[in-house]
Order: C-alpha cells, then structure tokens, then sequence
C-alpha cells in the first residue's frame, strides 16, 4: 500500500512534467527529466545503505522503535501535504517555468522523485528490519500497480478522481501509521524493559492467547495482514494501546477536516 502509493504520486508528477515538456516543444529537454530520476534513485540507494548500517550499531528493539515512529510522522506528514494540495498539474507547470534551464528541469524532477523515494525508505525500515524478504515483496507489487495505474491514466482507459483516490487512500495510510505508533511504543517499552526500568505502561492490557501457528497471529498469514494495515495483535500493552488511539484520535479528525470541505466542490487536476 504504501509503495503503491507514493510509486503512484512520484511517477503521476514525472509524467506530467514530461507531457508538458512535450505540449511545450521542448521535447529535448525530457531526457533532463529522466537524469533527475535516476539520481534520486541512486540517492535513495545511498539512503538504504546508510539505514543498514545504522541498524547494525542499535540494539533492535530500540531501532525499531524509533524508526516506526519517524515513518509514521513522515507518513503523517506527507498525508496532510498532499492534503492541502489544489492543483498537481498546476504545481508541476509553475516549477517547470521556474526551472528553465536543463539543470534546472533535472531538479524539478529530482526533486519529484526523491521525496518520495526517501520516504518510502523511512516507510518501509521497521517492515524490513521486522521481514525483509516479505517487504521488498511488497515493495515490488505495489511499485508494478503503480506504473500500471499511472499507463492507463496517461492513455485514458481510466478515468480517475484524484482527490478521491488520495483522500481514500490516505484513510488506510492513518491506520497504517496509528499501527507503526502502536509497534513503535511496544519496541521502545519492550527497549525499557531490558535495560532495567519497567512502569504502568508495561502492564498487559489484553492477550488473546492465540498460538503462533495460528493464522490469526499477528507474524503469520492473515494476522501479519492485519497487524500491518491496522496494528492488530494479539497481546499489548498499555503504552501501545494508548499510543495508538491517541494517534488514531488526533490523526483521522485533521484527515476529515483537510478534505471534507473540499471533496464536493475541488477536483485535483491532472
């Protein structure tokens, strides 16, 4: 979902860049376009590499914990940006005309592509620090829908609102992030417990008892499905459950309030 996502937006920016750069006459400067994404691509390898090595200097759980709740306010933020965004295509013309220069064509497009390139990395950290075959996995399948959804809009065999599709999209990312929260705060507590401090936010609010091999717990088949989409577990703590709902209840009425007034009068242009 969330590779899909921001695979979707990054490629729906470079590809109305390239298409005004064609409707302008100035064809040549399109390959510009494509150097800026190759060198954000190479800067979020860079990025991914760095991480990696980070990982290994921390104790797990107090990596994890932190880079879970780092993705979910970059995750947050990067919801309400998009949120308060009237016109892509208008935003995208207004850079190009600033930026007239081939160095100036291959920034708009860096720039484009490297945001959300970095921010599928922070994304994607504790997902991988947590299972890293089954989310390159994931990565793969979201990025393909991605550029498959983004070729039928650019040939017109789907008609799509914009605004709708972020601000749907955008729902199940809250619940996303409220669950990068929930498993942020369990690290961290889990973190606290070794190195010798333990309090009230340490006491087991439910444990539902399920086995391991189950499908319903949260690291197997449809329990992993669940825990990632909306931080389902089988047993928490008190600092995770209140870490949750706190997020939960802050993130999803700023949501509404970013969209609601604009859903039935603003169509995001493309």
């Amino acid at each position: 979902m969330i590779t899909f996502r921001e695979g979707f937006e990054a490629i729906l920016l470079v590809s109305i860049l390239v298409g005004y750069l064609k409707r302008t006459g100035r064809s040549g400067l399109i390959r510009y376009a494509y150097y800026g994404v190759v060198l954000a691509l190479l800067i979020g390898l860079i990025v991914s590499l760095l991480v990696m090595l980070i990982y290994g200097e921390f104790e797990s759980e107090l990596f994890e914990g932190v880079s879970a709740l780092i993705a979910a306010l970059v995750l947050t933020y990067m919801i309400y940006w998009m949120a308060r965004r009237k016109s892509i295509r208008g935003e995208v013309e207004s850079k190009v005309r600033a930026g007239r220069t081939t160095l100036g064509i291959m920034m708009v497009a860096f720039v484009f592509a490297v945001r959300e390139v970095i921010e599928t990395i922070l994304f994607l950290t504790p997902f991988a620090a947590s299972d890293a075959f089954a989310t390159v996995y994931g990565a793969v399948l979201g990025l393909g829908l991605a550029a498959l959804l983004a070729l039928l809009l650019s040939r017109s065999i789907m008609k799509v609102d914009l605004r709708k599709f972020f601000y749907y999209s955008s729902i199940l990312l809250i619940f996303i992030a409220g669950g990068l929260v929930g498993y942020g705060a369990h690290e961290l507590l889990e973190f606290s417990e070794d190195v010798g401090f333990e309090s009230f936010l340490h006491t087991t609010v439910f444990d539902l008892g399920i086995e391991e091999n189950s499908i319903l717990h949260h690291k197997n088949i449809l329990g992993s499905f669940l825990s990632v989409m909306f931080g389902y577990t089988v047993k928490a703590e008190l600092g995770r459950v209140l870490a949750h709902a706190l997020y939960l209840s802050i993130a999803f009425p700023m949501l509404l309030r970013s969209y609601s007034p604009k859903l039935q009068t603003k169509k995001l242009q493309t």
